[in-house]
């Protein structure tokens, strides 16, 4: 497919001077050099735990809605968004505006967790969004800046009204990276929580899928907590995710939810929803739990909320508010100019109707990659819910496990060089799932029908690059004779 606004250097115009073309290819060669002098410094100087510099050796100086410019003058599509942070784009005007608003007014810019207009606004806009059974008998609490701190104060807060300690998670779960969200993660070792099977077609864990596979996980969980023989005790509260985004982009079916729900409900438990990157419009309804009609018992909140800056919450039924003063704090909960850039996302998300924007430029854009997977074998599954989208890459030619019609082998080789490929069309893309096998999308809700089509030209032109290049792929997935790259 052609690839539009392309992120190279363009063309010479008709009629340049020779010395203008010399001045702007010095200027051009400088550009280059200090971002490569940045990287170098970077590589050089910051720790050995930086992920997404390593795989996008990017250097952003300027940004707007769905584009970001380097330091070295490419553009490039920005369908990372931040990590689901950025649900209205870079600098959108209402967010500049109402940031701008802050620092002129003269307002404290740090507040710990005093009672300030700012903070009003914040909460009485975010009540509205909230799903209604949920809001009219819900509290807050303002967490340090992070959704993993959200996520820690979330588990201390049903430990403290249950009196109960274990928790209950789900395998692909990502909620964040303090000890106790780790735990409560797929990667965790060493953990106090029990690990419940998640529903999903593509690589279901009964080998089945599909309605059959919800419901066996549902048993499944029934059991692990009616078994006096399990060796799970009754938990102080469940943790779950309506979509698993760092898991590979995999929806709940809507059924499972409600049942999860009822299973949590008749025993008490508390159910837990982590909307950290599902929230704001991104799968379609303003938060992702809607999808199925279930009121949780609690809600974490952060990234798009703070409408890029940083800013998290807890938010839970008032009968659970049974804690101390400061039994849950953190000195940066007052960020002033994060609670007004929220309010103005927030207020837009809702006013303009960017969820139900969300559902069907997705669904769009989830029925262009099916097609595409039907053209190229080395694509596994489309999956997603909204503006958070998924491929997952395969090997074609590995074995189907676990019956002959079952999925091939997770291919990550291939998914890092579509990434690569993507990057050099100009789009930033994300990858995820359980081998780092998947190719996420994340744009912002603000996606424009052209800026959509440019996404999936460079997306289909990058996927093609690998399958014909890489690895010399045809449709029915054999490799080709010649051997060329």
């Amino acid at each position: 497919m052609a690839v539009t606004d392309s992120a190279v250097v363009p063309v010479e115009a008709p009629g340049e001077s020779q010395g203008a073309r010399d001045g702007d290819a010095a200027a051009s060669e400088g550009a280059r050099a200090a971002h490569e002098g940045i990287l170098r410094r970077q590589s050089a100087r910051e720790s050995a735990a930086r992920t997404y510099a390593r795989a996008l050796p990017i250097v952003p100086v300027r940004a707007r809605g769905l584009t970001i410019e380097g330091a070295d003058g490419r553009r490039y599509l920005d369908c990372l968004s931040g990590a689901g942070t950025l649900a209205l784009g870079h600098n959108h005007p209402v967010v500049l505006e109402a940031i701008r608003k802050v620092l002129d007014s003269g307002a404290p810019l740090q507040v710990l967790d005093l009672a300030t207009p700012v903070k009003d606004a914040f909460t009485t806009e975010l009540f509205r969004t909230l799903p209604p059974r949920f809001a009219e008998r819900a509290r807050v609490q303002f967490c340090g800046p992070a959704g993993t701190d959200a996520v820690e104060a979330a588990f201390k807060l049903v430990r403290a009204a249950t009196g109960r300690t274990g928790m209950l998670a789900f395998t692909g779960a990502y909620h964040g990276m303090t000890a106790g969200a780790l735990e409560a993660s797929g990667g965790a070792t060493h953990a106090r929580v029990a690990r419940l099977p998640y529903p999903q077609d593509y690589r279901c864990p009964f080998g089945v899928g599909g309605d059959r596979g919800a419901e066996l996980s549902a048993r499944w969980t029934e059991s692990l907590l009616d078994d006096p023989k399990s060796g799970v005790p009754l938990p102080a509260g469940m943790i779950l995710e309506s979509v698993q985004g760092e898991g590979g982009v995999i929806p709940a079916p809507d059924a499972w939810m409600r049942r999860m729900r009822e299973i949590t409900e008749a025993r008490s438990v508390p159910l837990i929803v982590d909307e950290v990157q599902t929230g704001v419009g991104r799968t379609g309804t303003f938060w992702a739990v809607e999808h199925s009609g279930v009121t949780p018992d609690v809600m974490v909140l952060s990234k798009a909320i703070g409408g890029s800056l940083p800013l998290a919450v807890v938010v839970y039924r008032e009968d659970l508010d049974v804690w101390q003063p400061g039994a849950h704090a953190g000195t940066f909960r007052g960020n002033q100019l994060a609670m007004a850039a929220g309010t103005a996302t927030l207020a837009h998300v809702r006013e303009n109707g960017l969820a139900e924007r969300a559902a069907t430029v997705g669904a769009h854009m989830l029925n262009q990659l099916r097609g595409l997977a039907a053209e190229f074998p080395c694509i596994g599954d489309v999956r997603g819910r909204g503006l958070m989208i998924g491929l997952e890459l395969v090997d074609p030619e590995g074995p189907p496990s676990p019956a002959p019609d079952g999925p091939r082998p997770a291919a990550p080789e291939l998914a890092a060089a579509v990434q690569r490929e993507c990057l050099r069309r100009g789009l930033i893309v994300e990858l995820g799932g359980r081998r780092s096998s998947v190719v996420r999308l994340l744009p912002p809700l603000t996606i424009s029908d052209e800026q959509t089509s440019a996404v999936l030209d460079r997306l289909a032109d990058a996927v093609k690059a690998v399958a014909q290049g890489d690895r010399r792929l045809g449709r029915d997935g054999t490799r080709a004779t010649d051997g060329s790259r």
